[in-house]
């Protein structure tokens, strides 16, 4: 069973190690590339500001290159071999990647040094898809979000210090620039020997032969990626989170000169705010998630990007800063708290938004094609970074000013989402169950391990409000099909919800008997898929908050497909909001407004022989017991 948090992962040798090399490889990424390119600005070339410029970003196209040519290839290594391995491999590579960049320092060479940057992109391509390929098999389910959150937050914290480093590294312009030299090699190594206690995880696809070609490979993996609906989508928002964070990062500095009129300190201050932010975020998840892949947090961070990105366009126009302002002087500066705030809260809401659609792709991509795609995954980041500074450059050379140009990505935000939530609308199901009971109930549930992690059974369960059947889908980590009176079931606005999430309407016989036929069979097709199907056998909502006698329909539905049964009871949702309670919609009386107390229980399976309704509603009103 998964920990109440997730930092206990740390200190075990199945994620432990792991978590470390990954970190401190993202540190010394950053050293390194920082340092270069604050020596490449400032030191160790002869060009005018524009020729440095120009080689700063041929510099970081350099770094991203990599990732178009070789992630293809990257992908395949990663599911056909052994993992560990893998990335022991990989760390050495990057201690002979570092020993050539201590000599590009020493010989004060520009072309090696870049070269080396090139070198670098390579070396983080062929460890993104292991990165993320190996996280499950390192742990369980219930820990994938609490590890994708450790794994977000150590990247964000290692490019904080990483290019904190760096750039106090350059800044001292020691001949041969061996300080700079010294630690980048210290830490590889650190990396390398940390990697070897990684414990060894199967390679998942070990006889595929490897498809060399990195254009016909790419597009395999791509269309491979495509073909299932919800990962693909999940990989086209994460990397429009990229778009967004490279746009935000890219022009903090621009941000901070000309509309903070804060200097070097204020942007650094910045950065680690925002990367504090997504930290925390990342972090969070597992709490608010309960240990499940818990899709909700993805519509909860997008509105949050949206909301906190808006406000900091606002934020600005208030601003009277005159003289540049040290870091200090920005704190006690009237009006920086509130734009303090939207950077954190950017972050915190990122966070929110991306670790559970990594989480997501780990757990519904196949196994053995997972490292691959992780590497589509990272084509389309490298992608739509390099839109971000296309796409920034034009709008900027149109005349918007930073602060617009941060406003108009923010915006573009909430519609991107709007688009993908529409498109997959499991994730607006899902946040609305994930409001619903975490702010207007607060759910006790007990006995959740007693409903199979695979296979079919049929769930019954009473009748007590309009949201049961979200209820009781926030609860339960399987996906369920809700059978409901059809009434209920075009309820306005509720209908949306439960049409998304695949409820099976149904009419008694004398109302509608083709529509009563036809729940039947959609019943017994979904149990001979093995999904989950629940049922509410009173046949009716209550109106008195008591149970009614269960109806022989249930003893249909396992005549023609014999399953378990699993009994279920609700307890305390009689006069919330969403029940038939006279006055449960009084202002005056509503105990419903915030986090009113509701059970779930969960009790042992019955045979299908033995399932008898009879039998079935004495289980659920013992289970029950006195709540109502």
């Amino acid at each position: 069973m998964a920990s109440d948090s997730q930092f206990p992962l740390l200190k075990q040798r199945r994620f432990g190690p792991f978590f470390f090399t990954q970190f401190l490889g993202a540190f010394n990424d950053n050293v390194f590339k920082n340092a270069l390119l604050i020596m490449i600005a400032f030191q160790i070339t002869n060009l005018d500001a524009a020729g440095s410029n120009r080689l700063i970003n041929i510099s970081a196209g350099l770094f991203i290159l990599p990732f178009f040519l070789f992630s293809a290839f990257a992908g395949q290594l990663a599911d056909k071999y052994e993992k560990s391995l893998l990335i022991r491999r990989i760390k050495l590579l990057e201690i002979v990647i570092m020993l050539c960049a201590a000599m590009g320092f020493y010989l004060n060479s520009v072309p090696l040094l870049v070269g080396v940057l090139f070198l670098m992109g390579t070396q983080s391509t062929l460890f993104g898809p292991v990165k993320y390929g190996i996280i499950p098999q390192l742990i369980n389910d219930e820990e994938l979000v609490g590890g994708n959150g450790l794994v977000e937050m150590g990247t964000f914290l290692a490019i904080l210090l990483g290019t904190a480093t760096g750039g106090l590294l350059a800044k001292q312009a020691a001949p041969g620039g061996w300080p700079i030299s010294l630690v980048i090699i210290f830490v590889a190594c650190l990396g390398y020997l940390v990697s070897r206690s990684i414990p060894s995880s199967r390679a998942t696809d070990p006889d595929l032969k490897i498809n060399w070609n990195p254009f016909t490979e790419t597009w395999q993996i791509i269309n491979f990626a495509r073909g299932n609906r919800t990962v693909f989508l999940s990989i086209i928002g994460i990397s429009w989170f990229w778009l967004f964070g490279a746009t935000y990062l890219t022009q903090l500095p621009g941000f901070t000169r000309d509309v903070l009129h804060g200097d070097e300190g204020v942007v650094t201050l910045l950065l680690a705010l925002f990367s504090l932010g997504v930290g925390t975020g990342s972090l969070l998840c597992e709490r608010l998630s309960d240990h499940r892949v818990e899709l909700g947090l993805v519509p909860f961070g997008s509105i949050g990007l949206t909301l906190f990105g808006v406000d900091l366009f606002f934020a600005t126009q208030t601003l009277t800063f005159g003289e540049v302002l040290t870091g200090t002087e920005f704190l006690r500066a009237p009006g920086s708290w509130r734009v303090i705030a939207d950077i954190v809260l950017i972050g915190v809401f990122g966070g929110f938004y991306i670790v559970p659609l990594y989480a997501l792709i780990q757990q519904r991509s196949e196994r053995n094609h997972l490292s691959r795609v992780i590497a589509a995954n990272n084509i389309f980041n490298a992608l739509f970074m390099v839109v971000s500074a296309i796409a920034a450059t034009a709008l900027l050379s149109a005349g918007l000013s930073i602060e617009q140009l941060l406003l108009v990505t923010a915006i573009m935000n909430g519609a991107v989402a709007i688009y993908i939530f529409g498109l997959v609308p499991e994730f607006l199901l899902r946040f609305v169950v994930w409001i619903l009971i975490n702010t207007i109930y607060r759910v006790r549930a007990e006995g959740l391990e007693r409903i199979p992690e695979d296979g079919p059974a049929v769930l019954v369960c009473n009748h007590v409000s309009f949201v049961d059947a979200l209820v009781i889908a926030g609860c339960i980590r399987r996906p369920v099909r809700f059978v409901m009176y059809y009434r209920i079931f075009q309820t306005p606005v509720l209908r949306f919800l439960f049409r998304t999430a695949g409820a099976i309407p149904i009419a008694g016989k004398r109302e509608d008997p083709e529509l009563a036929e036809q729940a039947f069979a959609d019943i017994a097709e979904s149990l001979n898929q093995g999904q989950l199907v629940c049922i509410f056998p009173e046949g009716r909502l209550t109106a008195d908050g008591k149970m009614s006698d269960f109806k022989p329909g249930v003893e249909r539905i396992l005549g023609t497909t014999p399953v378990p049964v699993i009994p279920i009871a609700l307890r305390g949702l009689w006069g919330s909001l969403f029940s038939r309670k006279a006055g449960s919609r009084s202002f005056r009386n509503a105990p419903w407004l915030l986090w009113h107390r509701i059970g779930l229980v969960v009790g042992k399976p019955v045979a299908p022989r033995k399932a008898s309704a009879q039998e079935l509603g004495q289980l659920v009103a013992d289970l029950r017991g006195d709540a109502e």
